[in-house]
């Protein structure tokens, strides 16, 4: 049995703290006209990202518009997650705003579509692969939203693990990867999961802002605590 279940393991009884569900938000703008794609430049396919501690991420469409993705609200308390990705308003007009700093001849342009998802994080932000012989049950997750190519090759090795427990072929070079047997440690209980979330998020926006208006050349004081404190 496999539990392959990423951002919504928090759900399963007695996985409340394996693996905290980041929420992370996307819009999608109306198609864009021709005449507006010339005067943002964007000529190619090219995806966008920032290097921002709340960082954000784009890409141009085959229908023309702008799909601009961040983290909105990072979590909900008890590790809960909105089962029909609900986007709240507040996140809209927060990757709106994103969207208008990026390309400021876009303030007029309609938002059509925005959805949310949830991601899995461990507590040390470290995907693992495991397979418990004494008991038959395997997992693969905590892909921290890197999980398109991740979850392949996680697939994979855990079917090799398969095959080699039961005899149907010795080691692979997938089986022994790193991650193969990984333990991370559990996420503080409630409130403090919740409290140490929206205080990290707090304190990189905090930092993004300084850095913007610094210019300042290398990580803000406070992100690098940040990222200590979260396990980074």
């Amino acid at each position: 049995v496999l539990r392959c279940t990423e951002g919504f393991t928090a759900s399963l009884s007695g996985q409340r703290r394996t693996w905290l569900p980041m929420n992370s938000s996307m819009i999608a703008t109306e198609p864009l006209t021709d005449a507006q794609w010339e005067s943002i430049g964007w000529d190619g396919r090219e995806t966008l990202g920032d290097m921002a501690h709340a960082y954000m991420y784009a890409q141009r469409t085959a229908d023309g518009r702008i799909a601009l993705g961040g983290r909105g609200v990072p979590y909900r308390f008890g590790s809960k997650t909105d089962n029909d990705g609900r986007t709240q308003a507040r996140t809209v007009e927060d990757l709106r705003d994103i969207l208008v700093r990026l390309f400021p001849q876009l303030a007029g342009v309609g938002i059509a579509h925005a959805w949310s998802g949830v991601l899995g994080v461990p507590r040390d932000w470290c995907a693992t692969v495991t397979l418990d012989r004494s008991t038959g049950l395997g997992w693969a997750g905590g892909y921290v939203g890197s999980g398109v190519a991740t979850a392949n090759l996680a697939a994979r090795t855990l079917r090799d693990l398969i095959q080699q427990d039961s005899g149907q072929s010795g080691p692979t070079d997938l089986t022994a990867l790193p991650w193969v047997g990984h333990r991370v440690r559990k996420w503080e209980p409630e409130p403090l999961r919740w409290l140490g979330v929206h205080t990290l998020y707090a304190a990189y926006r905090a930092a993004d802002r300084r850095e913007t208006t610094t210019h300042a050349a290398t990580t803000d004081r406070v992100a690098s605590l940040a990222d200590r404190l979260s396990g980074r």
